[in-house]
């Protein structure tokens, strides 16, 4: 057996690794999910289609050259699970490893994969010190170890701290964040295409509000993806 095989069957004795999903103990080769968990993902595979569900919710609210997500989401269901973890529970990892499949599905779409640049929507600064990161960075980082695209976070941020959206309608969420966001160096944005991130898509509000700003820029060009997508 190999040294670095045996330390960590060592350390898993005392600090086991489980899947993230369901709990059991992972294997060696496993990684955040366990192989069923892996495979019982509720993918939507909507990368292939230009024209699918996620992009219908923006229709007529701006230009948007195209739009998916990794997930569907459903209440008690596994991508919910994963979600709530990743914002509330400080397990980042799982953004990178769902940001990693949601890369890699992308760069196999003639829609996504000559994208120049990863915007993840930004958190407010207190937000983000009291979760401790950027849920939505974690996925652009991990969409990035398998895209030729760049992680800009630095460009587009959020100037005053909102309530949550959980509970509010379509119109109280455009009306809680439609004049949140600035852009700063929009030069390094011109005519470039550029994917927005997000956890989740509902009602499209946010990503609204973060578009129609990135919109006075000249020649760009906007796609949105999210980890997952709740038709309800």
């Amino acid at each position: 057996m190999k040294p670095a095989v045996w330390i960590n069957d060592f350390v898993g004795l005392f600090f086991p690794r489980t899947c993230q999903s369901c709990g059991i103990p992972l294997f060696t080769h496993e990684n955040i999910l366990c192989t069923k968990c892996r495979l019982h993902l509720p993918l939507t595979n909507f990368y292939q289609e230009l024209n699918n569900p996620v992009k219908e919710v923006f229709y007529g609210r701006f230009p948007l050259y195209s739009a998916t997500s990794l997930l569907f989401f459903n209440k008690g269901g596994m991508a919910q699970h994963l979600i709530h973890r990743l914002k509330y529970k400080r397990k980042k990892e799982i953004g990178i490893y769902l940001g990693n499949l949601l890369g890699q599905q992308l760069n196999q779409s003639e829609y996504f994969k000559n994208a120049q640049a990863i915007i993840p929507v930004p958190l407010h600064p207190k937000k983000e010190f009291k979760r401790g990161y950027n849920q939505s960075l974690m996925i652009a980082y991990g969409m990035a170890n398998r895209m030729h695209a760049r992680v800009m976070a630095d460009l587009l941020i959020r100037r005053d701290h909102t309530a949550s959206q959980t509970k509010k309608s379509r119109y109280e969420r455009w009306e809680n964040v439609k004049n949140i966001f600035a852009v700063r160096h929009p030069e390094r944005l011109i005519d470039k295409h550029i994917i927005l991130v997000d956890d989740v898509i509902t009602t499209g509000a946010t990503l609204e509000a973060c578009a129609s700003t990135l919109l006075k820029i000249k020649g760009i060009k906007i796609s949105v993806v999210s980890l997952a997508y709740s038709q309800g």
